[in-house]
């Protein structure tokens, strides 16, 4: 899918009504936190922890194709509890979810065939997450489940000012791929090796754009590891609906600390 991409200016709107509570355990502070784009109400997920002083990087968590939910609030609050302000942003729209692979991937589809609204949607939350008073905002990365890593991987190619990039076992295929020295982040591709989704044509054409584009990047291909193979329901929601997804603890927890590694690196450079 080729499309003509516009430069678009996100206006962030918090409404007064959000809320928020903090848990004591671990100092963290969760905000449900609604906001808009080109008119359209987006229901976020905000969070970080309470207890550190001063600002800290913010890291953008695109959901899964099943929408906004509680496994992206789940990675969110595991980035705030690593000292981030982790913000789970909303893609679909009103907090929209789907529980059934027909309804997901005509909620993606809507997305990929109008990338103008996909990029003034994640401009939005990028920039409330920038605004935040707790985000350095000179520290800005992301990262993406499935859906959601082809997501962060676009806004990447793009050329969206990003400090790093993560997709696990996200689509890769360019809606419009990388130009030459246009991408400013460093892009992780955690991918399973035997996920059917992601073929080894695609893995090639992904490198090769990559590497005429000039882009820092490392391309990950865990054995054995299917679609999801971070999300523990994984296999249950497979048998459910007939899907090659599969959890695998190894990759999950690898990508995980190659992620962390990557943070550290590159939040300490800037």
């Amino acid at each position: 899918m080729m499309f003509k991409l516009l430069s678009l200016i996100a206006i962030v709107i918090i409404t007064l009504s959000c809320t928020e509570k903090q848990d004591e355990k671990v100092g963290l502070v969760e905000q449900d936190i609604v906001y808009t784009s080109d008119g359209t109400s987006m229901k976020g997920y905000l969070v970080y922890n309470g207890d550190v002083d001063g600002e800290r990087p913010g890291v953008l968590v695109v959901h899964e194709w099943w929408g906004h939910n509680d496994y992206a609030r789940k990675r969110a609050r595991m980035l705030a509890e690593l000292g981030y302000t982790a913000l789970a942003v909303d893609m679909y729209g009103d907090g929209k979810q789907a529980d059934h692979p027909d309804d997901a991937g005509k909620f993606a589809m809507e997305i990929y065939n109008n990338i103008e609204t996909a990029e003034a949607r994640f401009n939005a939350a990028y920039e409330l997450l920038k605004k935040h008073e707790t985000t350095g905002q000179d520290k800005i990365a992301a990262i993406g489940y499935c859906f959601g890593g082809g997501v962060v991987l676009h806004m990447a190619r793009i050329g969206t000012d990003l400090d790093a990039v993560v997709s696990f076992h996200g689509s890769i295929q360019a809606v419009s791929p990388a130009e030459k020295d246009k991408v400013n982040a460093f892009l992780l591709v955690c991918n399973g090796a035997d996920d059917p989704m992601v073929t080894e044509e695609q893995i090639a054409a992904f490198k090769e754009e990559m590497q005429n584009a000039n882009v820092d990047y490392e391309f990950i291909n865990y054995e054995s590891a299917k679609h999801s193979f971070t999300n523990p329901i994984a296999d249950s929601v497979g048998q459910q609906f007939g899907l090659p997804l599969a959890y695998n603890e190894k990759a999950d927890k690898d990508s995980w600390e190659k992620m962390k590694a990557l943070f550290n690196k590159v939040f300490a450079e800037n």
